[in-house]
């Protein structure tokens, strides 16, 4: 029988020779061991046999293939040289030991004083908040071995213990989109920035991995969720010739960001400066009643020689409500969490779950006063008007006289903004056309259809209001609206007059996909009432003042109303159609689903939202 030959895999040096000629050997028994390119490779008897000769010897250089060792039969092979075990030496277990106590390091168990501390403030940390939000398991943290580039400060040990993850915490997970019925799961991006430690400031390090997490989020259309406390840039870190740091790209990234994926960001505790910044640059932000937030802290207003402030009275969430900075405003850290799992569900597409109460349609028949000029809650009907417990409200504190939310209709999300008759009788001023222009945007960039539920007597005037630069502001409306992409849809409840109502429908009442009118609805180019005074002046200064002036008046006025009836109206074919009020939903929901993608292709946008 032939001997079998141990051939070189490739050109290397032989660097052990394990067996000698007569030596029996099991199958699997290691024979060589061979070095190439600064890598052991290993040769083993692929069957039972004894060795016969050996072609080389211990620093040879052999090429590929060429013979090492000769095996023959052997009647006894298998009780010589076994098969070689794995050599526990050269495995690298204490590397693998080191590896499992760094990362334990980074953990909130390895710093207990620490998280006493943060929950007797009432507060989570970071990786509890990620916890929460991320579906068990699903979390791939980038970056937990970092700690605060210090070293010419402090010891290397003391700073891995003391900065883990250099303060921010950032990786990628699934966020389920909150309520039963909502769409599936979703990968997302995650920064919480680590209160614990050196205050949650922007350290060279932390902006790395931020830097870093931005630019997967960008190239993956990740939506993204900050949680941003913290006391904003970092002047201590000294292990880089660094002067002011500038230069970073984080703010920037965070920017390009917009209109890709939605961006959420969180607040809880003390939000300041470069905390806050990136904050502020995201689509939607969510604050605990507990927050603080502001462009500078206490040091950096001190510093600036502006007074001697303790961190609750810079930007308490009463004042950040009320202009607008917050969007959704919330209890606690937990109801944070739950507020953005909702807002991601709106992104994330059609829910098959949904319902409404079965006398919604009928109820919307009821919720109007008789009289023309009564006030009611705008609030009730969205609320009537939407799917059950679908609705959230942005901004309820700032530009008051609109409401803006989202929601689902039948399913599908949507942005919907409303007049609010009870603030202003609803008309439009500068900070509602703030307010809107901002949330057409946010609509825009996540791909949500635009739901306009108009009654406004038009746009705000008087001096007062004009002393807020209320022209650019109004005529910005004009703006936003012929730049949407996405499809619009105009409801007229009761009032429809002058630039505001063409505003709030996106720029004119055949700028939308279609405008229906409700049968109380009245149009006019300006208020029914100063149309009136104005157009008639001549002949009400003609009559005495007293009743026979005020009877001419409600005359004119009487002929105005109707004039501006909604049926009149679409008699004209000014608008589209007179529905039923019960049947607002139906055909909200109908005009919608027959939305031409020819009309309202995104194709000059970077990115398509889904």
């Amino acid at each position: 029988m032939r001997p079998t030959l141990i051939r070189a895999p490739m050109a290397a040096t032989v660097v052990q020779l394990c067996v000698a000629p007569g030596d029996a050997v099991g199958a699997g028994a290691l024979l060589a061991i061979v070095e190439a390119m600064k890598m052991e490779h290993e040769l083993r008897a692929p069957a039972p046999g004894r060795v016969v000769a050996l072609r080389v010897a211990v620093g040879e250089l052999v090429a590929e293939g060429d013979t090492l060792c000769e095996l023959g039969p052997d009647a006894q092979a298998g009780t010589g040289h076994p098969p070689v075990a794995d050599d526990p030496a050269l495995m690298p277990d204490a590397r693998l030991a080191q590896s499992l106590a760094r990362h334990a390091l980074t953990l909130d168990a390895a710093r207990p004083q620490a998280m006493a501390r943060r929950h007797a403030l009432g507060l989570r940390s970071a990786r509890e908040n990620i916890a929460d939000l991320c579906a068990p398991g699903s979390f791939v943290e980038y970056g937990a071995l970092a700690y605060a580039a210090q070293e010419q400060r402090r010891p290397r040990e003391e700073l891995i213990r003391q900065t883990p993850a250099d303060g921010i915490v950032t990786g990628v997970g699934e966020v389920d989109a909150g309520s039963a019925g909502e769409p599936a799961r979703r990968r997302c991006a995650v920064l919480a920035y680590d209160a614990t430690v050196l205050a949650g400031t922007q350290g060279f390090r932390s902006h790395q991995k931020t830097d870093r997490l931005l630019q997967i989020a960008a190239e993956q259309r990740l939506p993204l969720v900050l949680f941003a406390e913290g006391g904003g840039g970092r002047p201590g870190d000294s292990d880089l010739p660094i002067v002011a740091g500038l230069h970073v790209g984080t703010f920037a990234a965070l920017g390009r960001l917009a209109g890709r994926a939605p961006t959420i960001g969180i607040a809880a505790g003390r939000c300041f400066a470069g905390n806050a910044a990136l904050l502020g640059a995201c689509d939607l932000v969510i604050a605990t009643r507990a927050s603080n937030i502001g462009m500078g802290g206490p040091a950096m207003v001190e510093g600036g020689g502006l007074g001697v402030f303790a961190p609750e009275a810079i930007g308490p969430s009463e004042v950040q409500q009320a202009n607008g900075v917050i969007d959704v405003l919330v209890d606690d850290e937990a109801q944070a969490v739950a507020a953005a799992r909702r807002c991601l569900g709106f992104w994330q597409g059609p829910s098959p779950d949904w319902h409404t109460d079965r006398d919604d349609g009928a109820a919307l028949r009821t919720l109007l006063p008789a009289q023309r000029n009564r006030v009611y809650d705008m609030r009730a009907l969205l609320q009537r008007l939407v799917d059950h417990d679908s609705l959230i409200e942005l901004q309820p504190g700032y530009g008051a006289t609109l409401i803006t939310v989202l929601a689902r209709l039948e399913g599908r999300p949507l942005a919907l903004v409303a007049s609010n008759p009870a603030h202003l009788g609803g008309a439009v001023d500068a900070e509602a056309a703030q307010k809107l222009a901002r949330f057409w945007q946010l609509a825009d960039a996540w791909g949500l259809p635009i739901v306009s539920l108009i009654d406004t007597p038009g746009f705000m005037v008087g001096p007062e209001e004009e002393a807020r630069g209320h022209v650019r502001h109004a005529s910005r409306l004009f703006v936003a609206g012929a730049r949407l992409r996405v499809p619009k849809v105009a409801l007229v409840v009761r009032r429809a007059f002058g630039l505001g109502a063409m505003a709030l429908a996106g720029g004119g009442l055949h700028e939308t996909l279609a405008t229906a009118a409700w049968p109380s609805a009245e149009f006019g180019a300006m208020g029914l009432e100063g149309a009136v005074k104005l157009g008639y002046r001549k002949e009400l200064e003609a009559q005495p003042e007293g009743a026979p002036r005020q009877a001419l008046f409600e005359r004119l006025l009487a002929e105005q109303v109707e004039r501006g009836q909604a049926i009149r109206m679409a008699e004209t074919l000014e608008i589209d159609a007179v529905i039923d009020p019960a049947d607002s939903r139906r055909w909200i929901a109908t005009v919608l689903a027959g939305a031409s993608a020819a009309r309202y292709d995104r194709s000059n946008s970077r990115e398509t939202p889904p």
